[in-house]
């Protein structure tokens, strides 16, 4: 049930975030109505459980998308050097990166942040590991990647 009212409450938070209408009722309702139905829907499929509402407003994933956004941005940083020196110093590789979570979406969310950083994007995923193709000796350091699976677990075992 907290499942349920989770989604719920996150729809309607989505959608009042993308409407934009605050001061018409008619639209409120019409907002709530529809969030309502997609819930509804959903629990008839059984598919609202641990898995589909997974992030519940912890303050622990907010500090995850800080620290991400600021990786992001340092990588962003690497690359742009990279990119701009004279001689570029490139030294592709594929490096196995071992994956520590125990849910499918802790998976998704490592894999999903290791592409989001420039310089490295997930190519495969196997069952306890994944590839990584890292376009710099740099984007292959296997400890900052650690860091953020360790990251990224500690997230997963508070929701």
């Amino acid at each position: 049930m907290i499942h349920a009212v989770t989604m719920g409450l996150g729809l309607f938070g989505l959608w009042l975030l993308l409407s934009g209408f605050l001061d018409n009722t008619l639209l409120l309702g019409l907002g709530v109505a529809s969030c309502v139905a997609s819930v509804y829907i959903a629990a008839r499929m059984e598919v609202v459980d641990h898995e589909s509402v997974p992030l519940q407003l912890k303050f622990g994933v907010f500090g995850y998308l800080f620290w991400l956004s600021a990786e992001i941005g340092k990588a962003n940083w690497a690359v742009t050097k990279v990119i701009l020196s004279p001689r570029m110093r490139l030294n592709q590789r594929i490096i196995t990166v071992p994956a520590s979570q125990t849910t499918d979406v802790g998976r998704v969310t490592f894999a999903n942040s290791i592409t989001l950083t420039p310089g490295t994007i997930t190519v495969e995923t196997e069952n306890q590991s994944f590839l990584v193709h890292a376009l710099t000796d740099e984007a292959a350091d296997l400890e900052a990647l650690a860091d953020m699976g360790t990251r990224v677990s500690a997230v997963e075992n508070r929701t």
